[in-house]
């Protein structure tokens, strides 16, 4: 393998359903999964994750919340377009906040940091709430399995391939709720 994978699980456990990622990950963090992988848990440490982008990685895998107007627990898998001629500093200054995290600025970041080039792609969970409060909502909590074995196809896929991501085509995955 020459491949390094990064599986960043990113949110904030303080707004419900955001903090979807951080227990995908958490939930990863227990698997058994090739030695080219790490799974980590970013939370809202956007600018970290940028750096580990950049610096250490030739694909990543980020997992969060992402409203895209489908039935809450429904998980989708995105290939970011990453600029190749990246964003201007002065262009994330506005936006940018060292302590928080933006998906997007953390990606438009990668061009500022490193040219390589960098697989990404995101596994997202529409949510039911991100107001304040600890706890996935019913429906998120049931679809942490579908995601889990959503990266777990991923990782098989980049095993086969030396470590690294297939380009994929966006998909929506709908949730399979027991019962």
């Amino acid at each position: 393998m020459s491949g390094k994978l990064l599986i960043a699980g990113v949110g904030n456990i303080f707004l419900g359903d955001d903090g979807f990622g951080v227990e995908v990950a958490n939930r990863l963090a227990t698997s058994a999964l090739p030695d080219f992988v790490r799974v980590a848990d970013y939370g809202i440490r956007g600018m970290h994750l940028a750096y580990d982008l950049a610096s250490s990685y030739d694909g990543a895998i980020l997992v969060d919340a992402t409203a895209r107007g489908g039935a809450p627990g429904t998980i989708y898998l995105i290939e970011p377009e990453l600029s190749a001629d990246g964003a201007e500093a002065g262009d994330l200054s506005p936006l940018f906040n060292a302590h928080g995290m933006q998906p997007d600025v953390v990606l438009s970041m990668l061009s500022l940091l490193d040219s390589r080039d960098l697989q990404v792609l995101v596994v997202g969970c529409e949510p039911a709430n991100v107001d304040y409060g600890i706890g996935l909502s019913e429906p998120v909590a049931a679809a942490v399995d579908e995601a889990v074995a959503v990266i777990a196809d991923l990782v098989a896929r980049a095993a086969s391939a030396g470590g690294y991501l297939p380009a994929m085509k966006e998909q929506a995955y709908v949730p399979r709720h027991p019962g």
